[in-house]
């Protein structure tokens, strides 16, 4: 497949470098080892200036250009792994019992490392490429305390791109999404509690898990029976906790989940929504219901004109491979809290595999690697011409 010719005779190094991490997953704020590497490897590369434990285990590294000039492009990977158990056989599965990286997260690292590489490498451009490492992008908020311990104040960023692979999406092409292109995300959890008792004699108290299960079926109602049917949204009841016993009705149960929509108005009726039901639940049952939902990710908007650019980049390497489409994705990703602050976008590249992100069994497809970060150089090199 096409890359750069600089990167393409790196893929084998990047390869290793990539199922290295993936042999190494760490979870969220804990990718000490990983910010330990992308460190060493962007000094060994001769990057201007690496700087260590932004927000937590982050890492930044600035890379000036042959030519001068005062604008800079943020190019960002995220480092974190999932709490899940791997199961993909491949011979560089993960060494830690519970962790793998499910989401490609190791990929995605291994992608602006070659694309830092690179312009460290050439310095074609005017100005300043700035290379983000962001940890703990799994429903964390790494993207958040990141800016909040200063990343765009200390490192300031005329625009800023990401990247994330997509098994079923056709091997090495690129697309870009302009506007909102993937939605934005709440987590909850509501506590029900009532009394306990005996099970033989559930009327001595008050049973909170008949009341958990009416209050699940009502909260999947709320974006058939409340949202516009022109909109968009998903509530996904993802945990429902209850009890120890055979012969107990349990004092307490507990429901989790999870909110995605693409407008924040909508986001904000379901959290009325759910308030509300949980309040009626309590009133009708003589119980307490308390409703925890929390914004763990923004609606991520492609700027359209710089969606644009990152598509003319991606066609310099791969050419018609790399389009505009109008494929918002339900998924959520907190580079979308990034957008927010500075401008940018965000794309998808197609891998080999049928198996899907999140599943024990999924790996990252190393022929993404040149091509991905030979389009990240070369954004940087266009946006900032020499």
């Amino acid at each position: 497949m096409p890359a750069l010719p600089q990167i393409a005779a790196e893929a084998e190094a990047l390869t290793a470098l990539r199922r290295d991490i993936h042999a190494h997953p760490e979870l969220g704020f804990e990718e000490v080892r990983t910010a330990a590497l992308v460190a060493e490897r962007l000094r060994a590369w001769g990057v201007d200036e690496v700087h260590e434990g932004i927000g937590g285990t982050g890492v930044v590294g600035l890379i000036r250009g042959r030519s001068e000039g005062n604008r800079r492009i943020g190019l960002r990977a995220d480092m974190d792994a999932l709490p899940i158990e791997e199961a993909s056989g491949v011979p560089h599965a993960s060494r830690t019992p519970g962790v793998m990286h499910a989401c490609g997260h190791d990929g995605h690292t291994a992608i602006v490392l070659g694309a830092a590489q690179y312009l460290a490498a050439t310095r074609d451009f005017a100005g300043t490429a700035v290379v983000i490492f962001q940890p703990a992008e799994e429903g964390l908020g790494g993207a958040r305390r990141m800016m909040d311990e200063g990343l765009f104040t200390r490192f300031p960023c005329d625009e800023v791109y990401g990247i994330h692979n997509t098994p079923g999406m056709a091997p090495g092409t690129v697309s870009v999404t302009p506007g909102p292109a993937m939605a934005g995300a709440s987590f909850f959890d509501i506590t029900i509690t009532g009394r306990g008792s005996h099970a033989a004699r559930p009327h001595e108290g008050r049973d909170p898990v008949t009341v958990a299960a009416g209050l699940v079926q009502a909260v999947q109602t709320i974006v058939s029976r409340n949202l516009a049917a022109t909109g968009a949204a998903v509530i996904s009841i993802t945990r429902l906790r209850a009890g120890t016993a055979y012969n107990v009705v349990p004092e307490t149960a507990t429901i989790s989940g999870t909110i995605r929509c693409f407008d924040e108005a909508d986001r904000t009726l379901i959290r009325d929504r759910i308030e509300a039901l949980c309040a009626g639940f309590a009133t009708a049952h003589g119980m307490e219901i308390a409703a925890d939902i929390r914004d763990i990710a923004s609606v991520l908007e492609n700027d359209p004109e710089l969606s644009a650019e990152y598509v003319a980049a991606a066609a310099d390497i791969i050419g018609d491979a790399a389009r505009i489409t109008d494929d918002r994705r339900t998924g959520s990703e907190d580079f979308a809290d990034m957008l927010r602050v500075v401008p940018g976008a965000y794309c998808r590249i197609g891998q080999t595999g049928a198996v899907p992100l999140h599943n024990p069994g999924y790996d990252f497809d190393d022929a993404c690697l040149p091509i991905a970060a030979s389009v990240m150089a070369r954004l940087v090199e266009r946006r900032l011409p020499a």
